[in-house]
């Protein structure tokens, strides 16, 4: 399994997402100090219930916590946007 799809299935599962994308943006950092060493750079976009309430913080934090051990040895930078399904339904052009 890749790392792309072992991340959607740690945010599903650990977060019961209904919407996960997770992008590799790792070409664009070729050449930086943390792909040297194998880890890749990532985007995602998480929907789940289990977001309401927390601020910014604490959503970051829940994707952190989902995607566990592959941080930093398979992920070396996470960039995150995570959304309760009522916030998804409001972004312009979601994605």
């Amino acid at each position: 399994m890749d790392r792309a799809t072992e991340l959607e299935r740690r945010l599903v599962t650990a977060l019961e997402a209904e919407h996960v994308e997770v992008q590799d943006d790792s070409a664009l950092h070729r050449g930086h100090a943390g792909a040297r060493g194998g880890a890749g750079h990532y985007s995602v976009i998480v929907v789940a219930q289990k977001l309401e309430g927390l601020d910014r913080v604490a959503r970051h934090r829940a994707v952190y916590e989902a995607a566990g051990d592959m941080i930093p040895s398979q992920i070396h930078a996470l960039s995150v946007r995570a959304y309760t399904p009522e916030e998804w339904q409001e972004v312009p052009a979601r994605s």
